[in-house]
């Protein structure tokens, strides 16, 4: 098959869209395809997006329409929803998914888009690990259409463009778990001083996130994602499950930024952001640990921490070697006279 083609999708492209729409859902027993009774749309699908002030791409080799997506405004929060994204099964795990969704994303930042949004199938489980990995995860109730196919949609979103940091619920942090061990094992591989030594094995990458999932959602933990231009590039936690006598307090663990996004600002908007989430649940004291010579120290120590003490040959780098750590606190208080927080 010779090279693909991503150009405008149009009105006379309905043969192909409608072929290559049938052919994926043929994938999935149950997903029934009925143009005239439930998508009449698909018949001059650009003039369709175009009234939405929308826009549609088509990827098309020797003549055949071997993938296509869309991208339309929604709402009237700056939102932007990515639509009808499909590739043809010989033609994923080329590029071309990544393509098309790399041109959907760019036309909606460039009309102003601060949020993308999707909805999926619960069917489409290959859809969402394309999507999880592209830092989207998933947000809002389950959607129901009352169609032949009797279709559940997941609803997927992320911040499509600047800094941003979220906290995230368990549905969501179940969906980040991929690109979340990704980010962790990519951190120990650049001798990241965060439990484990290299090479990170995937399945213990992935088992550690599926254990804070479950934490989040028992709420004795706190998530918070950053996104960096619509790239999940960072996380940390606050572990609340402190003892009885110590309830006014919440440990940070694991400040993990995407080596490849780091200089950006990330690592110091997401430790603002525990703050902020430590202060509304009513933890003023914040501890945390970290290897002597680590790459944070000098955000704690610019942020206000407090150095409490040092072990020495407290735990192994990737070399082997022992290293010491470092442990610091931080009190946050509420000046309620002026209805301030203030750190110290």
């Amino acid at each position: 098959m010779s090279e693909c083609l991503l150009r405008p999708g149009r009105d006379s492209d309905a043969a192909g869209f409608i072929a290559l729409i049938g052919a994926c859902w043929a994938e999935y027993p149950g997903c029934i395809l009925d143009v005239d009774g439930e998508l009449p749309e698909l018949r001059a699908l650009a003039s369709h997006f175009a009234a939405a002030g929308g826009a549609l791409w088509a990827a098309e080799a020797d003549g055949e329409i071997v993938g296509m997506v869309a991208a339309r405004p929604v709402g009237d929060d700056a939102a932007h929803e990515i639509c009808r994204m499909y590739v043809a099964r010989p033609l994923r795990g080329t590029g071309l998914a990544q393509r098309l969704l790399d041109t959907a994303e760019a036309h909606a930042r460039s009309a102003g888009a601060q949020r993308l949004v999707l909805w999926t199938d619960t069917r489409f489980d290959a859809a969402h690990r394309f999507y999880e990995k592209r830092g989207y995860v998933r947000q809002g109730a389950i959607r129901i259409l009352d169609d032949i196919s009797r279709s559940l949609e997941f609803r997927y979103a992320k911040p499509a463009q600047g800094l941003v940091v979220e906290m995230l619920d368990a549905a969501a942090a179940a969906s980040a778990e991929r690109r979340l061990a990704e980010i962790l094992s990519r951190c120990v591989d650049t001798g990241a001083s965060v439990s484990y030594l290299p090479p990170l094995a995937p399945e213990v990458a992935r088992g550690f996130w599926r254990k804070v999932t479950s934490e989040v959602a028992l709420g004795s933990r706190v998530l918070l994602v950053a996104w960096y231009e619509g790239r999940l590039a960072g996380t940390v936690q606050l572990d609340l499950g402190t003892p009885e006598n110590q309830p006014h307090r919440a440990e940070v663990a694991k400040l993990l930024v995407d080596p490849a996004e780091r200089r950006h600002g990330v690592g110091r908007a997401l430790m603002l952001r525990a703050e902020q989430a430590a202060q509304r649940l009513g933890r003023r004291l914040l501890t945390l640990d970290t290897r002597a010579g680590d790459v944070a120290e000098p955000l704690y120590r610019s942020l206000g921490w407090q150095e409490a003490g040092r072990i020495p040959g407290y735990a192994l780098d990737a070399r082997r070697v022992e290293q010491d750590a470092l442990f610091f606190w931080k009190r946050l208080e509420r000046d309620r006279a002026a209805g301030r927080q203030t750190r110290t």
